[in-house]
């Protein structure tokens, strides 16, 4: 049987890694990751698995990120009952994030079939439960890196340092073959290197086929030691402290929060950066430090850089859900870190809610943004958002730093992806929108790779993987329309327009105005003449327009 190797996820996209591979006698999973950004793409984690859940023999887990890790207790229930092999840390972090992400399904779906019931519409179901995630902890298999491990009979797989989160690993797939023995090497997600947080990524030279992250493609970021990345944050806390009012972190509850903990606290305490309470608004990202002050310890740096962020004076954890009310009274300078890093769950949604609209309040936007995220609209610019139904004015101080990033930009991609070679075969550019994807091909054909040897995937697309190359099979259609993996939706579309639609109505010169507007927009969309009051101008719209 010739290997292949089908893209279920992260092709188009950054969010839902899932790569399904065919071997002789085995089928493998690298990462089952839960989709993130708009509602189509967050739609197809309630969707039935475009395979077999049961014939799946094992699972070989990058890191414990939601959007690698977050669909492995739906895996479950589907009927897999293979082992999933991670690292030690990325185990101890999913015990931690995939309870939270069940315990979170259930709270909103709570929420929405009170809406759906309202409405007449029907009820749903939550994608699992944190039962279900505690659950799959059982099927975990510890793997150290650097050690080769027998994954299926004549399957081996080694795990290298990714330089990414805590655990974060890429892996090497080496399959016997009777004839033509093949190395596939995965990179997962992968850092820019030179963190005393984490080590510096590491993979093999001289492999057949390999499979690269480009969530960063085509941008280059600022190079931070540790130094100039406290004086960045030191400056954003005086610009915020200068505002008058809170500095807001939507932070990714394992990593970042930690390191944003630590820096934080090293800047106050040097005099760099004003002091002030620090509140960490997020129950999975505490228990996750306690993760971090176990097994965070770094070879490299001799140390746990994690070991400071302790509770103090200074620093509060704030776990119960009335703690995190409590912060509604505060005024004036603190800061508060809350998830989720993308703005699209969690405590993090309550505290934009309640400070987004005052102008005196900093929101600092920490790590990649997806499409389709409130994050992002934040990032773009928008003047008006919609939060859990509410329309709200963005008045605060947006602003983003890219220094805490945990993945290498276009040229780390690039120097990693080198430091592989030879390659004998294909190279897939996953995990990266559309223009990062292509912004890396042209920087790897600039570098000297043949522009055959890469290949960007779609969605379900199946290759089948022969020593030098990959071929491309005809197959089911993908669940969703390329194009719609990295785009704002109808959803975001109909969100933007009504946000638009109150920005014109409260610009008109009077209730009449308006008041015709809305009578043509009713005529427009079918709804037949409409009375538009007194004094509505014989139904002149009076030169208002939505657009």
């Amino acid at each position: 049987m010739t290997p292949s190797i089908t893209f279920h996820g992260a092709a188009g996209c950054v969010t839902g890694f899932c790569a399904e591979l065919r071997l002789e006698g085995a089928r493998l999973l690298v990462d089952c990751g839960m989709f993130q950004g708009s509602k189509t793409l967050k739609a197809l984690n309630y969707g039935d698995f475009p395979f077999d859940a049961a014939s799946i023999d094992a699972v070989l887990l990058t890191h414990a990120h939601i959007d690698h890790s977050g669909l492995l207790p739906k895996l479950m229930l589907a009927g897999f009952k293979g082992p999933i092999y991670s690292t030690a840390a990325t185990r101890d972090l999913c015990a931690v994030m995939l309870a939270d992400a069940g315990g979170i399904q259930e709270s909103e779906v709570r929420h929405l079939n009170r809406r759906n019931q309202q409405r007449g519409r029907p009820t749903i179901e939550p994608i699992y439960t944190e039962r279900d995630a505690r659950e799959v902890m059982r099927q975990f298999e510890r793997v150290k890196l650097g050690e080769t491990v027998e994954v299926a009979p004549g399957v081996s797989a080694v795990y290298w340092e990714a330089g990414h989160i805590l655990g974060a690993a890429s892996i090497e797939v080496n399959v016997a073959g009777e004839s033509e023995p093949m190395r596939l090497f995965f990179s997962g997600d992968f850092g820019p290197g030179g963190s005393e947080f984490v080590g510096d990524p590491q993979g093999p030279a001289g492999i057949d086929h390999l499979i690269i992250e480009s969530t960063y493609g085509d941008r280059e970021r600022i190079v931070a030691d540790a130094a100039s990345r406290r004086k960045m944050l030191a400056r954003e806390m005086h610009d915020a402290h200068a505002a008058g009012g809170p500095l807001l972190i939507p932070a990714f509850a394992v990593e970042r929060t930690q390191e944003l903990l630590a820096d934080l606290l090293i800047v106050m305490d040097s005099g760099e950066a004003p002091a002030g309470d620090i509140f960490l608004d997020s129950p999975m990202a505490i228990e996750a430090t306690e993760v971090f002050q176990q097994r965070g310890w770094n070879p490299a740096a001799g140390r746990n850089p994690f070991e400071q962020v302790r509770p103090s004076e200074r620093l509060r954890f704030l776990e119960k859900p009335q703690d995190s009310d409590g912060l509604d009274r505060l005024k004036g300078w603190h800061i508060i870190l809350a998830a989720s890093g993308m703005c699209d769950a969690g405590r993090i949604r309550k505290h934009l809610k309640r400070l987004l609209w005052r102008q005196e309040t900093t929101v600092l936007l920490s790590g990649f943004q997806a499409v389709g995220t409130l994050g992002r609209l934040l990032a773009e610019g928008a003047t008006r958002v919609t939060i859990q139904g509410e329309e709200i004015r963005v008045r605060a101080n947006i602003r983003m730093l890219d220094a805490y990033s945990g993945h290498a930009d276009a040229r780390g991609l690039e120097a990693w992806a080198l430091a592989r070679r030879p390659i004998a075969g294909s190279v897939f550019l996953a995990h990266g929108e559309p223009h990062a994807v292509e912004g890396l091909r042209e920087r790897l054909v600039a570098a000297g790779f043949p522009a055959d040897q890469l290949i960007a995937p779609r969605l379900d697309e199946t290759f089948r993987l022969r020593k030098g190359r990959a071929e491309a099979q005809e197959g089911a259609p993908p669940r969703i329309p390329p194009e719609a993996t990295a785009k704002l939706d109808w959803h975001n579309a109909r969100a933007q327009l009504l946000v638009k639609l109150s920005e014109v109505l409260e610009r008109a010169p009077d209730d009449a105005a308006r008041e015709a507007l809305i009578a043509q927009l009713r005529r427009d969309l079918g709804g037949g003449e409409v009375d538009a009051g007194p004094g509505s101008g014989g139904g002149t719209d009076r030169g208002l327009r939505v657009n």
